[in-house]
């Protein structure tokens, strides 16, 4: 207790030393970076037991093109390519998801079937009035879910009927499904879609349009948008700029996260790299 004499007032002070706690802020520390791609778009991490490696779409030409000229890579996770061609006679093929042994890729309007173990198309899902399919994620029932950003609308998979299942979902892109909830990114927000089909908001204030949307635990998320913008999202819907290569004009599409390794891969669409870097958070 220390006394300090204002005037004819003696006041009292007591002065406690509180400890608070020092949270560390989360980084992006680049580890390598795999080159000579043909446009990557999406980034996609398998993981089967002892068994790990990446799956890079690959444009390779105009974004809506059907030319036949587009791929998948395949990348181990230290970044050697392993593949360049792993499947090819897509067209402009984007976002991933995988079940069991089937591979499914957003692929402007058709959403294609591939089977992981042979790397061969198996079949061929037309999405009718569909033309930019852009992600795709599997729930835990095997219902896989593709968005169309130009159409706004999201779109399932089952029992190899494709059916519309919401609408009037702006900009709809990356998608994740998590328990029996999809999230989303709608333009410059990140939303999730309940069983309701109600659009209930989770972050706003992104720069850009999001592109890709990666959980990487305690509620939290990363974000991409393809312009060259990464951030992190809090449980409580705080973002933070972890990245920014608008300047040097190198795009960060739809990105793939690790868990095991803490291991973010961006593609960077022009450059026709993917760069790993490590989650510190």
């Amino acid at each position: 207790m220390k006394k300090i004499i204002l005037g004819c007032f003696t006041v009292s002070l007591c002065l406690c030393v509180i400890n608070l706690p020092v949270f560390a802020a989360v980084t992006l520390e680049q580890k390598w970076q795999a080159v000579d791609l043909k446009t990557p778009e999406s980034v996609l991490v398998y993981r089967d037991g002892k068994k790990a490696f990446l799956l890079v779409s690959q444009v390779d030409g105009e974004p809506t093109a059907k030319d036949g000229q587009g791929g998948i890579a395949k990348i181990a996770l230290n970044g050697e390519v392993d593949a360049l061609d792993w499947v090819t006679g897509l067209n402009a093929p984007k976002g991933m998801a995988y079940v069991d042994d089937k591979l499914y890729v957003a692929d402007i309007d058709t959403l294609v079937e591939i089977n992981l173990k042979s790397a061969e198309v198996i079949n061929r899902y037309p999405v009718p009035g569909a033309t930019f399919l852009n992600d795709v994620t599997v729930d835990s029932k095997g219902v896989v879910y593709v968005t169309d950003t130009q159409t706004q609308k999201i779109h399932q998979l089952q029992n190899g009927q494709v059916t519309e299942v919401l609408s009037k979902v702006v900009s709809a892109n990356g998608i994740k499904a998590i328990g029996s909830n999809l999230i989303v990114g709608a333009g410059k927000q990140l939303i999730l879609v309940d069983k309701q089909k109600n659009q209930l908001p989770i972050a706003s204030g992104f720069a850009q349009d999001i592109d890709g949307v990666e959980p990487v635990g305690k509620g939290n998320f990363i974000v991409s948008c393809w312009p060259g913008l990464i951030y992190y999202v809090y449980l409580d819907g705080k973002i933070e700029l972890l990245l920014d290569s608008q300047a040097e004009k190198i795009n960060t599409a739809d990105i793939g996260f690790d868990s095991t390794t803490n291991l973010l891969f961006v593609p960077n669409f022009f450059k026709n790299t993917v760069t790993a870097y490590t989650l510190n958070q």
